[in-house]
């Protein structure tokens, strides 16, 4: 059985799904397919925060509309929590706990049978503690349940015209700051708005970790030149932001590189 029909296999023995729904590659990938098999018993939600760029319920919201999947946007409140703002190791725990506790009542109110994220085997090779969230409350990740990998789900996306085939991966805003470093809504804008700026220059892949007052770039090792030719206006614009120096990462672009210093 191809990975696709054992998806869609999947899907069909739910009945009815929640969607957890970002706006990104796996996630629209995801709500195409349960949209496909299961029609209107499916919804999406999208949970809005300080962590989730603007521009993304923006896009999250058209996407929708496209596939022509239900839709319903929720505020999420992990800033409320003193334990994620203090930004510990296992940070994402208290988000994702949040996030699915509140997508598991929606469900419930609405008589749907599952809350599904869009996980997949990619995802195994970073480190996710809020899977254990996940876990806690019965999400189920059917993309990784098929089989599915990132590479997977670009192509098929492909395949199926979903715009979102060759969208540059996504993470939240939280996963710039370092662990240890106190969380704030200020400090989330001031990062949102210094990756819009490369975004601008024509930097697809972008990340910019936040070290008090410096910045460590991160984009694609075919665009690090692009970028070291503006350098000079990088750094004029991010020094007004605040930060005293502008670094780049040599390495390039790649998930979790945060996680790298626990890992040792």
């Amino acid at each position: 059985m191809n990975k696709l029909r054992k998806l869609k296999k999947i899907l069909q023995a739910m009945d009815s799904v929640l969607v957890a729904y970002s706006g990104g590659i796996d996630s629209t990938f995801l709500l195409k397919i349960a949209h496909e098999v299961l029609k209107d018993k499916v919804l999406a939600v999208t949970a809005n925060s300080p962590t989730y760029p603007p521009e993304e319920l923006t896009f999250s919201k058209r996407m929708a509309r496209i596939l022509g999947a239900r839709h319903k946007i929720i505020q999420t409140q992990e800033l409320q929590d003193a334990r994620f703002i203090a930004n510990p190791v296992n940070r994402c725990y208290f988000c994702k706990k949040e996030l699915f506790s509140r997508l598991k009542d929606i469900a419930r109110k609405n008589r749907l049978n599952f809350v599904a994220d869009a996980s997949n085997l990619s995802d195994k090779k970073d480190f996710r503690p809020g899977n254990k969230a996940k876990e806690e409350l019965g999400v189920c990740s059917p993309l990784e349940q098929a089989g599915f990998t990132k590479d997977d789900i670009r192509r098929l996306s492909n395949k199926l015209g979903l715009k979102t085939w060759n969208k540059p991966s996504l993470a939240c805003l939280a996963s710039r700051i370092p662990y240890g470093t106190k969380i704030t809504p200020h400090l989330l804008e001031r990062i949102d708005k210094a990756e819009n700026v490369l975004r601008r220059m024509g930097l697809n892949q972008v990340r910019l970790r936040h070290y008090n007052g410096l910045c460590r770039i991160e984009v694609m090792k075919k665009d690090i030149l692009a970028l070291i030719r503006k350098g000079d206006l990088i750094v004029e614009r991010f020094k007004k932001m605040g930060y005293n120096y502008v670094t780049l990462d040599l390495e390039g672009y790649r998930t979790g590189s945060l996680n790298e210093v626990i890992k040792k």
